[in-house]
């Protein structure tokens, strides 16, 4: 079995010439690092995983962090009473004596099942994706 090592990501803009041939990578006193070459860089490795899960990640980042952030903020105003700069989009109204309170809670749950969902969903992705290497 193949020992663990952790990445080495370089990367560079600017072609140089390496063996005869011109290569994305990094010219040092020691030597040039050659950005695609896996011997030199996991530059590769991790574009890949980012392109084949960017859907993953953008439903994530969606779904989870900014209706997480969303509620934050709604519960916040509801608490200080202020709706400003909500422009009437999700306010709650609490004129009716503790209802919006339950509301707010019984939505913070549901989106904590969600996150719950979605964290096990990336551990999978993670496994799968160590799995490959």
């Amino acid at each position: 079995m193949k020992e663990a090592v952790p990445f080495a990501v370089s990367g560079s803009s600017t072609f140089i010439e390496a063996k005869g041939k011109k290569v994305r990578g990094r010219q040092y006193p020691w030597g040039v690092v050659e950005i695609e070459n896996p011997e030199h860089s996991d530059f590769i490795k991790l574009r890949n995983m980012l392109i084949m899960h960017m859907q993953d990640l953008q439903e994530i980042t969606q779904e989870v962090h900014y209706e997480n952030y969303r509620l934050q903020k709604l519960a916040t105003e509801n608490r200080s009473g202020s709706t400003n700069g909500n422009s009437g989009r999700g306010s709650v109204d609490s004129s009716d004596g503790g209802a919006p309170n339950e509301d707010i809670k019984s939505i913070l749950e549901q989106k904590d099942a969600e996150l719950r969902r979605m964290q096990e969903m990336m551990a999978k992705l993670q496994a799968q994706a160590s799995m490959r290497n």
